[in-house]
């Protein structure tokens, strides 16, 4: 074929009235305010109403303070009033549904026009919609002086949206969405929806036919279990925490301390019938407990809506609304608000890296792989059974940089602990080879997860002043916590894992054969400056066989909680911001179980093995609380000039000792015995002389210990000693730490 003497085709002609009303009855047409609504009548001089309800026997129009009657047509479920004057914006209507003993009101839906902003769709377009919950979603607002629900829903691929739910028998007939303009984005007012009802979008699939009913991506609220209908809702929250987002604002957070309880509110406490505890209630009882611990924040495992208990919400088909197992929304910035009147920070776990396969979620949205990656090379998570974003696209950036600015702004959290970030990072995680494919340069970095994450910590950085962001990160991954100018990722924080797991492995050891593994508690001081690091014991540690922290322990009862003490005030001692999970901080014997509540009845009741659990409680409570009095705990965290080695060597009778110092020079002397024989007469070295007093002593008789303390305290000797121009002779009790002061 000659392709030079081609012509272009002649331009098709504009669609029928017939063939829009085709496309209606067929529930396939992509914008219904071309047919339906008020319209210009072929007959000159006319005007014509035209509706499609198809489950209506007769429909009424108020025009003139006078209901006129509409003419049904040969086309089921269509009916036209024709006038020879305009007809009123809005135009209300009655209609008598089929079997119904009485008429309802409405106003027509087509009849209002496309609210969403050009500029908005501009930026959503281009990833930089910051607030794209406020353009997407269900949204109950005035439009034209009539109150109702507008909805808006990308789905780029598809051929029809309709909003279906309880207000239309879910008939995705009645309520078909328009497509606006090329931006893939639908919308639809619908007059006179309340909060309460539920909805869904229908998605009939541009290529296939295929129709999947969907939850709304943008969703505030669900339904109760087991139903996964999103339900229209809207805030009616006053905060009353101005003053503590000002102190946030205003706080040098990398020289405060930072002691995080993480919490799983379905498991922490329930009712005695084994019932969840809701957000309000839950204030009554978990605020108390963290201020009288000591803790500085709360860390909330995934509250976002999850269907499954045992996911421990991470397996997320909500990304916007708080689940309702606990209560509304409301009620969770109720509990919020609680926590920042009591000077308690909330962290929420939020989870970017995956998403699960549910049918009914983000899953194939339109029809396509949407919000994930076609290829499962790029696509799965093998391990998980979940589907991995797609964050080189910039509608899914948009979708997850605005979740992170709805917690932030709309719930007033303090910060982000971001799951999983190895994960995220590296396109091989966890695959053999050809089960993954290279970025452009070959290499194995994901290049759109490196510049999305960027972009997130830059955005929380400049948008919300002292909101932290803290990574989960398991590898080698350089300069995580490090700004974005500098080369880094842009983290406040990064969970140092390789301490985590040095620590645990090291006290799993029978306390004789500790001296051969004394590196493990030592070589966290080769990197410990290099990020911005918090030492965590977290949920991971206690589940799936790995036992509880208690039960980690060797030896007898005595030493197993021994050992914890220890372990726990190593941790409150070393550089590094802290975190533990629930059930801890008094030695939860069992694995946690995600639906039970802990073992809070250790604590309460008299029994004599429970006297352990007590002392242990007492002691984490006096070390959180020394912790955030004492300057040289926290002061400088992550500058290599708050801490120096005494004795890093002695690994002969596993024994550590340090010195931790704030910005001015005061310090504290830490000594830890890592094995159940006294130290009589230990001497270490010390650069000032004079009197130095027992500050502390996990081994006291009140925290369940043998009470071998030095209740006079220790005074220098002018022997020098490790390197130091004076020292001092102590006793070292059993599997314990004690804290000096000059």
């Amino acid at each position: 074929m000659n392709t030079h003497t081609m012509r272009p085709p002649a331009p098709s002609a504009a669609p029928t009235e017939t063939h829009h009303l085709a496309r209606i009855l067929a529930a396939t047409h992509h914008d219904p305010f071309q047919y339906l609504g008020t319209h210009a009548s072929v007959k000159k001089d006319r005007f014509e109403n035209r509706v499609f309800l198809p489950h209506a026997e007769q429909v009424w129009a108020n025009v003139g303070e006078v209901w006129l009657p509409y003419q049904a047509t040969q086309a089921p479920g269509l009916f036209i009033l024709e006038s020879l004057q305009p007809l009123p914006h809005p135009l209300h209507l009655k209609v008598h549904a089929k079997g119904a003993e009485h008429p309802y009101e409405t106003v027509d839906v087509y009849g209002f026009a496309n609210s969403l902003s050009a500029d908005d769709l501009h930026l959503f377009a281009e990833g930089n919609l910051y607030e794209a919950y406020c353009m997407l979603g269900a949204h109950m607002m005035v439009q034209d002086g009539i109150s109702g629900v507008r909805f808006a829903v990308w789905a780029p691929n598809a051929e029809r949206v309709s909003v279906v739910g309880n207000f239309n028998l879910w008939d995705g007939r009645v309520h078909a969405m328009r497509a606006v303009q090329n931006s893939g984005v639908w919308s639809l007012f619908i007059p006179n929806l309340t909060e309460q009802d539920l909805y869904k979008f229908e998605i009939r699939n541009r290529a296939t036919g295929q129709i999947m009913v969907k939850v709304d991506p943008y969703g505030r609220a669900f339904e109760a279990r087991p139903g996964t209908a999103n339900r229209i809702t809207q805030s009616h929250y006053a905060w009353q925490d101005e003053a503590w987002l000002q102190q946030r604002a205003n706080d040098d957070w990398l020289h405060r301390p930072f002691n995080c309880y993480e919490v799983h509110l379905g498991s922490w406490q329930r009712d005695h019938k084994g019932h969840f505890v809701g957000y309000r209630a839950m204030a009554d009882k978990l605020i108390p407990h963290v201020q009288d611990m000591g803790y500085t924040h709360i860390e909330l495992l995934p509250v976002a809506e999850h269907p499954l208990n045992e996911s421990w919400g991470y397996q997320v088909t909500g990304y916007f609304a708080a689940t309702q197992r606990f209560g509304s929304p409301d009620d969770l910035k109720y509990l919020i608000d609680r926590c920042h009147a009591a000077n308690i920070g909330v962290i929420l776990d939020w989870v970017p890296g995956h998403f699960p396969k549910d049918d009914w979620a983000l899953a194939r949205f339109d029809g396509t792989a949407l919000y994930e990656h076609a290829d499962p090379r790029m696509g799965e998570h093998m391990d998980w059974g979940t589907y991995i974003f797609n964050y080189g696209r910039n509608e899914v950036r948009c979708f997850l940089l605005s979740n992170a600015y709805y917690w932030l702004k709309e719930f007033h959290i303090d910060g982000l602990r971001v799951d999983a970030v190895a994960s995220m990072l590296y396109l091989d995680y966890s695959r053999k080879d050809g089960e993954w494919l290279p970025n452009q340069y070959g290499g194995r970095e994901n290049l759109d997860v490196i510049a999305f994450l960027k972009q997130l910590n830059i955005m929380v950085g400049e948008r919300f002043a002292g909101a932290l962001t803290i990574a989960e990160e398991s590898t080698a991954w350089p300069a995580v916590s490090r700004p974005v100018y500098a080369g880094g990722l842009g983290f406040s924080m990064k969970w140092n894992m390789g301490w985590m797991n040095d620590i645990l492995a090291y006290m799993q050891h029978d306390p004789i054969h500790r001296q051969f593994h004394h590196h493990r508690l030592t070589f966290g001081q080769m990197y410990a400056y290099s990020e911005n690091f918090v030492l965590p014991f977290s949920h991971d540690e206690v589940v799936h066989g790995k036992k509880s922290l208690l039960e980690k322990m060797p030896g007898d009862r005595w030493q197993k909680f021994a050992n914890v003490r220890l372990l726990l005030a190593m941790q409150m001692t070393m550089p590094g911001k802290k975190l533990n999970f629930m059930g801890n901080e008094f030695g939860q014997a069992r694995e946690w179980n995600v639906n039970q509540s802990l073992d809070w009845h250790v604590l309460e009741d008299k029994h004599p093995e429970h006297s352990w659990h007590r002392g242990l409680k007492a002691e984490i409570r006096a070390l959180n609380h020394l912790y955030r009095n004492l300057r040289p705990l926290y002061e400088l965290d992550f500058e290599s000039q708050g801490f120096q080695w005494i004795d890093c060597q002695d690994n002969a009778q596993s024994v550590l000792s340090y010195i931790r110092r704030d910005q001015q020079g005061q310090m504290l002397i830490v000594l830890l015995n890592f094995t159940p024989v006294p130290r009589y007469q230990y001497r270490i070295g010390v650069p000032q002389a004079g009197h130095y007093h027992e500050l502390f002593n996990s081994d006291h008789q009140s925290y369940g210990g043998s009470h071998l303390i030095n209740a006079h305290g220790c005074h220098t000797e002018a022997i020098q000693w490790m390197d130091q121009p004076v020292s001092l002779a102590m006793t070292l009790p059993p599997l314990a730490a004690v804290i000096l002061q000059l």
